[in-house]
Formats: C-alpha cells, sequence, structure tokens
C-alpha cells in the first residue's frame, strides 16, 4: 500500500500547489484549535471545484471539545452540503465532560451521514487517557482516519508513546494518521509500525507561516520522502 499524503488547506489558493505537488487528499479547514474550523458554503465550494483530488471538510464550529444540540443539527446540514458539493469525506471529533470519546455524538453524527468516511480529528490528544479513546474509536461506523500527535503540544512531544502504541497496535498503526509537527526523521519508523496515512500543515507553507500559501515544491518533498522510504522499507 502506498503512503497517502494530506495536505492541509485553508482556502482555494492552497490547492493548486497541494494537488501538483502530489497530495493524495486534502483537508479543508479554516484556522482555528488544533485541525481548525468548518469553512464556509463559498470557500468549501472553490476548493472542491480546484481540487482534482479526494478532499475531507472540517466538522466544527467552535474550539472547545464539545458541541451542543444546535451545533450539531447545523453539523449534519453542513456535513450533507458539503457532500453534495463534491467533498470525499468529513473529520470531526468531540470529547464529553470526563475528557473521553464523546461516543454518542460522534456516533450519532457517523450514522447521519451513512457510508461517508470520515477522520476523527486531532482532540484525540486531549483526552484524559488516549489508551481509552483509541478502545472507544474501533467501533464507530465510517472511521477511516485518527489524526494524531500523541500530545496537544505535537509531535515533539507525543511520538515516542505513539510510535509504542501503532507498534504494539495493528488497528491503531491502520487508523493512525500523524499530524501536528510531523519531520521527516519520524517517517520511516512510522512506515515500519505499519502507520501510512500521513498530513502536513505549516511543513509545506514557505517558513512555516500560515499567512503563505501552500508550496508546491515542498509538498513534492514530502511526496518524494514518503514514496522513496516505503519504496526502501518493500525491499
Amino acid at each position: 500500500m502506498s503512503p497517502l499524503l494530506e495536505v492541509a488547506v485553508a482556502g482555494v489558493v492552497d490547492v493548486a500547489g497541494a494537488v501538483a505537488g502530489g497530495a493524495d487528499r486534502l483537508l479543508h479547514a479554516v484556522p482555528g484549535a488544533d485541525d481548525g474550523l468548518s469553512p464556509d458554503l463559498a470557500e468549501a465550494s472553490a476548493v472542491l471545484r480546484e481540487s482534482r483530488v479526494p478532499v475531507r471538510v472540517m466538522l466544527r464550529l467552535n474550539d472547545s471539545a464539545t458541541t451542543t444540540g444546535g451545533e450539531f443539527t447545523r453539523l449534519i446540514g453542513l456535513a450533507e452540503e458539503y457532500l453534495a458539493l463534491g467533498a470525499e469525506g468529513v473529520a470531526f471529533g468531540f470529547l464529553d465532560t470526563d475528557l473521553e470519546i464523546d461516543t454518542g455524538t460522534c456516533a450519532a453524527l457517523a450514522a447521519a451521514l451513512p457510508g461517508v468516511p470520515w477522520t476523527f480529528h486531532r482532540l484525540v490528544d486531549r483526552a484524559l487517557d488516549p489508551r481509552h479513546v483509541w478502545r472507544d474509536l474501533r467501533g464507530l461506523a465510517g472511521l477511516t482516519a485518527v489524526a494524531s500527535a500523541g500530545s496537544p503540544q505535537g509531535l515533539g512531544h507525543g511520538y515516542d508513546d505513539l510510535l509504542a502504541l501503532a507498534e504494539s497496535d495493528p488497528e491503531v498503526a491502520r487508523l493512525l494518521q500523524p499530524a501536528g509537527g510531523l519531520v521527516a526523521e519520524q517517517v520511516p519508523w512510522w512506515l515500519r509500525a505499519g502507520v501510512w496515512q500521513f498530513r502536513v500543515e505549516g511543513q509545506v507553507r514557505p517558513g512555516g507561516s500560515s499567512k503563505a500559501y501552500v508550496d508546491e515544491a515542498l509538498v513534492r518533498s514530502w511526496r518524494t520522502l514518503l514514496d522513496s522510504a516505503s519504496a526502501r522499507l518493500s525491499r
């Protein structure tokens, strides 16, 4: 299986560089805590029209780990709009007041979007006990990726523990998408652990600046790195 490279895009101006550089999938969200917030429909429509690769769109209306009943209804409507515009899938995730997975809300949202693949975004890193989170995530319908850095502070802090978890559990490795500060030196170790999905964010923006657009050459460097490391592993 070839490694999947997902590039985070904030708007339509980021799409050309991401796609030309070799992204397999895009995550569209506007800046906010962790993975960002839901874009408005006009911006999402522009991104989806411009992209030649699958796009997942963020379902998140506030910077907290939770959502309200009113927001939940709006999220379903937004998801349906994104899908009608051409989104391949969505990204979402919620914790309860005990900082465990809000499995009821996540399951209800997944059930409202039958057959739609989705990513659990980085709120897994803010849970009280990440191992419990992984246990609770396994049974959720439609889940194909869990974006995590192993720590709210990013992979610079969470890498060792998260890698050990992936090495010890093939199901974690299958779902895990390292995100939040991935560096090149980590890639061969993730691949050896069976991880195949990767996300880059500021790494593909010149100077790591959120004000810079996604750069084709930087995306291409990650595409080449993943493909080369995978090829060496398969020899």
